[in-house]
């Protein structure tokens, strides 16, 4: 047994004592290098990754779920301040599934299936209502919580004494909650709207004027009706004029953005707009000729009258037929006094048509009547805004023109010059030295980045070592080859077994290969030694 332990630490000792001190430190170094990367590799490997099996539970519920995890071994963490407990990631669904068997977690609310649970006949009436109106609440925020942008609900309803005589009038029931909704998250109109009509269809008599909705952060969520206007028309209004901005911005943007490059431009937009919404019924008459403001004549009349006598005195008032004919009555001849005379009357009546127009207008609301751009254009070399060519500037002068002209609202009264359209643009050329540097977020992965790093980091130990091993050790052959070298080259000794030759053994080497190489010649030797003999 020793004699082999010899065997096996002789070498190694050896070994070691042939290496020099800095060999030396050099592999015990390395050594514990690779002890260590191996025990972090495995300590991260083996480690157990914990998982939110619940979240956003009261302490008793966290309690519960403690407790029976407890009880089973299971390894368990509670974080967030009690609201979320852990487990690990490959028990996390079977979990679930069995602590939902079992009622966990148990909130400590009435819902309806608890009457099914503890029906009996000794609950009072008073017992029943007040079991009645939790097991309500509990029903109607379980609803609420199923909303997307919502976490959590507080349901407090106020039921109306019913009354014991059937004149009673019905009184309306009310209903407060509380939201608990998601950071950043905004409701959309109708979002609301259907809140407060599924509140109302839950329970009996309560109308949406009776519901009060509110968040954590105390911002009141209010139902936008007709008889209500006030804050909703605002709101509405305020929303139209932001959407259009933005759409003028996001043209602008696209179009400089393509020509100047999208880092290069940056766009505000500022809108004016007017939200009366006129009716009117106009009764317009007009002439068919316009140029000579004349109408469609329909009729005409022509009368002559001439007389010639004693005693004639031309005179009396034309007559027409209608104010609205034109009638052209004129003496042409006559005398005033009392001797012979004659008279000639001409009397013309024409009857004209004009247009008759009736219009009744509805003019829609959301009339652009003011406009402004203000556009920033940093130059293609940012330290030299030269670099930026002013025809270049006109172009987009022009385009901003264009987009502002076509834009606002058409008025008869009011006609835009380029004086007015240069005023509701501004052109800046000028560095960017604000510009936000966008974080780009790694997709999240099932394992965590530092521990590919530390990967990384022990591969590249191993590397270095590896290299420095071979480096150590093609030194150590050089040193032993420059050892071998200095101790120069042997003598060549003769082996003392090989024999010395003779001459009888070089005649025999020299027959021996004559016979092999010109065997006639070696016959014909041989013939001779034979006739000699």
């Amino acid at each position: 047994m020793n004699e082999s332990l010899q065997k096996i630490v002789s070498p190694i000792k050896e070994y070691w004592t042939s290496r020099s001190i800095k060999q030396r430190i050099m592999m015990i170094s390395s050594s514990v290098l690779i002890i260590i990367a191996a025990a972090v590799i495995t300590f991260f490997m083996t480690r157990t990754t914990l998982v939110p099996l619940y979240s956003n539970l009261t302490p008793s519920e966290t309690g519960s779920i403690k407790e029976n995890l407890d009880g089973r071994g299971i390894e368990s963490e509670i974080a967030d301040g009690g609201t979320t407990i852990k487990v690990p990631d490959d028990l996390a669904d079977t979990l679930k599934v069995e602590l939902a068997a079992e009622g966990l977690p148990k909130s400590g609310s009435i819902d309806y299936s608890f009457f099914s649970q503890n029906a009996g006949i000794g609950t009072t009436e008073n017992e029943f209502k007040v079991l009645k109106l939790d097991a309500m609440q509990t029903e109607l925020a379980n609803l609420i919580k199923g909303i997307d942008g919502i976490t959590d609900a507080k349901v407090m309803i106020n039921l109306p004494q019913t009354g014991i005589f059937v004149s009673d009038q019905t009184q309306e029931a009310s209903a407060s909650i509380v939201l608990n909704t998601k950071p950043g998250y905004q409701f959309e109109h109708n979002q609301i709207k259907a809140l407060y009509q599924l509140v109302s269809k839950s329970v009996p008599n309560l109308p949406t004027d009776n519901i009060v909705i509110m968040n954590q952060n105390f911002e009141y969520f209010d139902l936008e009706n007709n008889n209500n206007l006030t804050g909703s028309v605002y709101a509405n209004q305020q929303g139209i004029k932001k959407e259009i901005e933005r759409d003028v911005q996001r043209q602008v943007q696209n179009m400089l953005g393509t020509l100047m490059g999208q880092d290069k431009v940056v766009v505000s937009v500022t809108a004016d707009i007017d939200f009366t919404q006129e009716n009117r019924e106009e009764n317009l008459v007009t002439p068919v000729d316009k140029e000579n403001m004349e109408g469609i004549a329909i009729s005409a009349q022509k009368i002559s009258e001439t007389f010639t006598g004693e005693n004639a005195q031309a005179g009396g008032p034309p007559q027409t037929e209608t104010p609205a004919d034109t009638a052209d009555s004129q003496y042409l001849k006559g005398d005033t006094g009392t001797g012979n005379g004659d008279y000639e009357k001409v009397d013309d009546t024409i009857n004209y048509e004009v247009n008759r127009i009736r219009k009744e207008i509805v003019e829609s609301p959301y009339k652009i009547r003011d406009l402004g751009i203000q556009v920033m254009v940093e130059p293609p070399k940012a330290n030299n805004e030269n670099s930026l060519p002013q025809a270049r500037v006109d172009d987009i002068e022009n385009i901003l023109s264009t987009i502002v002209r076509t834009s606002i609202d058409k008025d008869e009264n009011t006609q835009l010059t380029d004086e007015d359209i240069k005023q509701k643009i501004a052109i800046t050329v000028q560095p960017f030295n604000g510009k936000m540097a966008l974080d780009n977020q790694a997709d999240s992965s099932a394992v965590p980045w530092w521990l590919y790093a530390i990967g990384g980091a022990v591969i590249a130990v191993l590397g270095v070592l590896a290299f420095m091993w071979l480096r150590s050790r093609r030194k150590y052959v050089e040193e032993d080859e420059e050892v071998y070298e200095d101790l120069g080259q042997l003598p060549d000794i003769p082996d003392v077994n090989d024999d010395r030759e003779t001459e009888n053994s070089i005649r025999k080497k020299q027959l021996e290969k004559m016979a092999k190489e010109k065997p006639e010649e070696f016959a014909k030797l041989l013939r001779t030694w034979i006739a000699d003999d």
